[in-house]
């Protein structure tokens, strides 16, 4: 037995052959544009995915026996706006997770409508990149259209209906659109009758290990696959890359160090906490799970080496770090380079060096952005934390996770193991783990999970190191409440 994952990126589609013990046996990659029509807007043509992997599947098959595929699963970026006609027609682009148009429509929700109702509704607040703001948007600003829509789909949801020809989501990805009751798992009458929409118009839920069909005949001649292929539900990319990184169950948590920074921590049950700091959606594993998302994260690394030292030598620059500076460094940053979403949510907020004196050198500089992103993730923990979800120990990944000192840094910071997987597949990995548990060949998806992550070496904490962060992040705390209301006042043009 073989699965096929699909990870629907922002830029590209990446395929993955997985067999029944979870080894990866080939991948491919295809590309695909963004569009930009005005400043601030992202969009993206749904053909273009599937024309990725009706190209991308009869290559990542090659060599390989087509007959021996069993199912295929799909984790993808979330929050994006597909809209169907009547015949499943597409009525425009596809307005991304990245698109920035909906300012006042989020305004709109979280200060007249109050945050209080929303989170009381469905358990979040609104953000830019939701889908609710951008069908607000669409009913505004494109009033024929929106009188038009008959189905409202998400892109991996979109890639599913074209293999199998069912209108479908599962809890993860749906969570991220502020239309879903997260807590009970029913889409939201209160939300759906804001926007203008009734629950005909919505797609079917499922769990994302749920069998939501086989492909269509259509789909399998365009692939080159048996039509018996089971399709299931998916996951939207976090939670579909957290099954891959054995983050299921209570307390388990994955911390990705990429270009920007992902907290992601699992629970049994639904928990939010009182200022929605967190989000708070389902998991792909039938729980659910809190996420904190920091903008920038090791893109102030990027930042901080290659546009302001003109340094591509990361190794260099964190070598000159002496291991007794750790914890003692009078520098700090605050590394909001593109405000921040998770735990504060600023869009005024902006990156900080702070302490500075006649003898810093570059060396404190290069330290002080490493452990203020840290910080900034021990942020998001803590608020978590505060729900009563212990966290024991995290995987690391992502980019800068392979930086030594950074994992060392953050390991303290955070007061707990780090491990680190042998391997990182990400999304597609997930959704093809969760195409096993839908063919039968694992009981649930805690199984398949646990049993893939393999862990090539855990970064253990030190108490005296963790004592003298702990001290430091105290004084961290202190420094975006004081600067709040200059950046505000900065954004206003009044400073």
């Amino acid at each position: 037995m073989k699965t096929i994952g699909i990870d629907l990126g922002t830029s590209a589609c990446k395929l993955l052959l997985v067999d029944e013990d979870g080894r990866v046996l080939n991948t491919v990659t295809r590309e695909y544009p963004l569009s930009f029509p005005h400043p601030g807007w992202s969009e993206q043509d749904p053909a273009h995915w599937w024309r990725a992997c009706r190209e991308g599947v009869p290559e990542l098959l090659k060599g390989f026996d087509a007959a021996q595929v069993a199912g295929i699963g799909v984790g993808g970026q979330m929050h994006g706006l597909v809209a169907l006609d009547a015949d499943d027609r597409v009525l425009r682009p596809a307005i991304l997770w990245n698109d920035g148009r909906t300012a006042a429509q989020v305004d709109y929700l979280n200060n007249t409508v109050g945050r209080d109702k929303l989170s009381a509704w469905t358990g979040n607040i609104a953000f830019a990149g939701f889908t609710a703001p951008k069908l607000l948007w669409m009913r505004q600003q494109e009033p024929d259209l929106f009188a038009r829509i008959a189905k409202i789909m998400l892109p991996k949801d979109y890639l599913v209906y074209t293999l199998t020809g069912v209108h479908a989501t599962d809890y993860s990805d749906a969570s991220g659109m502020l239309l879903l009751d997260v807590a009970h798992k029913r889409w939201s009458p209160e939300m759906l009758a804001l926007c203008g929409l009734t629950e005909a118009q919505m797609p079917r839920l499922f769990e994302s290990w749920q069998p939501v069909g086989t492909l269509t005949q259509a789909a399998a001649r365009a692939l080159g696959l048996p039509a018996g292929v089971v399709v299931c539900a998916g996951a939207g990319d976090n939670a579909a890359a957290a099954i891959g990184t054995g983050t299921v169950g209570e307390g388990r948590c994955n911390i990705s160090l990429g270009t920007s920074g992902t907290v992601f921590i699992s629970s049994e049950r639904f928990r939010v906490d009182p200022n929605n700091a967190l989000h708070a959606f389902a998991h792909a594993d039938g729980g659910y799970h809190l996420m904190g998302c920091m903008l920038s994260a090791a893109s102030c690394n990027k930042w901080w080496m290659e546009d302001i030292l003109h340094d591509s030598d990361y190794t260099a620059a964190q070598a000159e770090i002496l291991p007794e500076k750790l914890g003692r460094n009078h520098v700090f940053y605050l590394p909001y380079l593109m405000g921040e979403r998770s735990p504060i949510n600023d869009t005024n907020a902006r990156a900080v060096f702070l302490g500075m004196t006649m003898d810093t050198t570059r060396a404190d500089m290069t330290q002080a952005m490493l452990e203020g992103v840290a910080f900034a993730l021990r942020d998001s923990v803590e608020v978590a934390r505060s729900l009563g979800l212990a966290i024991p120990r995290s995987t690391l990944c992502g980019g800068g996770s392979r930086s030594p000192l950074w994992q060392t840094i953050l390991a303290n910071v955070l007061g707990i193991p780090l491990d680190l997987p042998a391997t990182e597949q990400g999304p597609g990995y997930g959704a093809a783990l969760l195409a096993l548990v839908a063919c039968g060949r694992y009981e649930n998806v805690a199984q398949v999970s646990r049993s893939m992550l393999q862990v090539k070496r855990t970064v253990e904490p030190d108490p005296a190191l963790t004592g003298l962060y702990n001290e430091r992040y105290a004084e961290f705390r202190q420094i975006y409440p004081a600067c709040k209301p200059v950046f505000a006042a900065l954004a206003k043009g009044a400073v």
